[in-house]
Parts: C-alpha cells; sequence; structure tokens
C-alpha cells in the first residue's frame, strides 16, 4: 500500500482531574433523577483534551433519559468560553439509571456536535467518553 493514502487517527485522551470528576458527580447526584448536563471548555494539546472549566446548563426537558440545553444557554456558554480564551471541546451528561454509554439519540447528536461526549453513570458510579469519527469510538479519561 502507498504510505501517502494511508490514514492514522490520533487517538486523543481526555483529562479531566479528580475535582471536576467530583464536581460533575455532585451536579448528577443533585439533579436525579433527571439527567444533569454541562458544557467543557477547554484546550486541545497534542493528543489531549484538557478541560479547563465547566459550564453547567440546565437540561430543559427535565427528563431521566433525555437533555436538551437551550439555544439561549448555549450561546452563552460558547460567548464564556470565547472570553476566557477557550474552546468547547465537550459535552457532558449524566444517565441515571443506565450505564455510560450512549444512547441511541446520544449517537444521533454526537454526529452532529463533533467535540468529546462524557456520560456519568450513577448506576456504576463511572464517567466515559467518546467521540465520533465515521463511528462512536471511546476515548480514555486520565488525571
Amino acid at each position: 500500500m502507498d504510505d501517502r493514502f494511508s490514514y492514522y487517527r490520533i487517538v486523543l485522551q481526555l483529562v479531566l482531574t479528580e475535582v471536576q470528576r467530583q464536581f460533575l458527580f455532585k451536579e448528577a447526584t443533585d439533579k436525579k433523577p433527571n439527567e444533569s448536563c454541562a458544557l467543557l471548555f477547554g484546550k486541545k494539546e497534542n493528543d489531549k483534551l484538557i478541560v479547563r472549566d465547566v459550564f453547567l446548563a440546565e437540561n430543559v426537558e427535565e427528563s431521566p433519559v433525555n437533555f436538551t440545553i437551550s439555544n439561549e444557554q448555549l450561546i452563552l456558554g460558547y460567548k464564556e468560553a470565547e472570553e476566557k480564551g477557550l474552546d468547547v471541546i465537550g459535552i457532558f451528561h449524566s444517565h441515571p439509571s443506565s450505564d455510560p454509554y450512549p444512547s441511541a439519540t446520544d449517537k444521533k447528536f454526537m454526529e452532529i456536535n463533533p467535540v468529546a461526549w462524557v456520560i456519568f453513570s450513577d448506576i456504576t458510579k463511572s464517567f466515559k467518553a467518546y467521540m465520533f469519527e465515521s463511528k462512536v469510538i471511546e476515548i480514555p479519561i486520565i488525571r
């Protein structure tokens, strides 16, 4: 095979500190039985997506199985990220009563929102991260 046409995907890692994990865990717990949601601000540095700040958002659906962030909150979030010199590098939400794997709805929205998707499961008390790259792939979360 001609190497000029080979495609090598860089495997990204998401950096989420213990303080950020505890903050998101508390938000998920406080919003139960509904899904919680947030935007993750940060920067891509080499092969790492480094979370620098968390922008909490309201789940306007007030649902235990779906979440929606209003357009107004999305605009505020992107504006705040820009003011801080950061990018929106991820979307966080919780699964109060299921494992931390993307639902069919999550997968649909991952295709049109090409950032890291971080899911917290209240069942397993664990975080997992995903990106859509022609299909959904899991990316490691490191501290």
